[in-house]
């Protein structure tokens, strides 16, 4: 982990963005705390790239509308996640609690980033069946058994989750998932197909994972892998996945 071991600034991610042609990003949270969320929406107001933030909000506290409403205000505010990979529970995303923070975040034209692991795709859907109406964006392709070459079920429960039409989907995440060591293009495509195939390139968005990428590959190498796994797809097509799906789903 030495490689992310250290602080990363706008100014590091705009030097990594850069040279392969992106000139604005979504920055996500990691940490479960109000102040990282204060935090990002600082920096993005010093740095135009910058174009929105997904930040943590106490989800299912009572009174959390009045908190999404206080970032409502911010105008790069566009989302909000909770680290639910890292519940103990597979089913922690079906609690009531939750769900009643996630409702309130409609009203306010707010996007939930579903983060998951695969085994916690099934009651996911179940989650997103809930909220019919409300704009999701499934992190990392759901993180499927990449380094164990395990496509099953990931697969059935992906295509599954893509009949929704009110989820997007978001390429990223996967290098992490894979042996950081040994992995290849050629490990990812299977993956990377299956979701185009499932969610189409209206749905699907590039994403990085930075800086947590950096342990498997540097950003470069993954803007190209993903590059070549739709170059197949037409000129509009790749646009949509290279950052119009993202503008579309985040308002940016």
């Amino acid at each position: 982990m030495k490689a992310i071991r250290r602080t990363f600034e706008p100014s590091d991610l705009k030097a990594a963005v850069a040279p392969v042609g992106v000139d604005a990003v979504v920055s996500v949270q990691a940490r479960q705390t109000v102040e990282e969320t204060d935090f990002l929406l600082a920096h993005a107001s010093k740095n135009e790239f910058i174009r929105g933030v997904v930040g943590w909000v106490p989800l299912v506290e009572e009174g959390v509308e009045n908190v999404i409403e206080h970032y409502k205000a911010h105008a790069k505010f566009k989302g909000v996640r909770h680290v639910v990979q890292d519940e103990p529970d597979v089913n922690f995303i079906m609690r009531d609690d939750l769900s009643r923070g996630v409702s309130q975040l409609k009203k306010f034209g707010l996007v939930y980033d579903i983060l998951i692991f695969e085994r916690q795709l099934k009651p996911s859907i179940q989650f997103v069946d809930r909220h019919p109406d409300q704009v999701f964006v499934l992190d990392h392709i759901a993180k499927p058994k990449i380094k164990a070459g395990e496509l099953e079920p990931w697969t059935t429960d992906i295509r599954e989750m893509a009949k929704r039409p009110n989820v997007y989907c978001k390429i990223s995440g996967m290098v992490t998932e894979a042996d950081w060591e040994t992995w290849t293009p050629e490990t990812l495509r299977p993956y990377i197909d299956t979701v185009l195939e499932a969610f189409g390139p209206k749905r699907l968005m590039f994403g990085s994972d930075w800086p947590v990428m950096l342990v498997a590959c540097p950003y470069s190498h993954w803007w190209q892998v993903v590059n070549t796994a739709i170059a197949g797809l037409s000129e509009s097509e790749r646009d949509r996945i290279l950052g119009l799906t993202a503008v579309e789903a985040y308002k940016l």
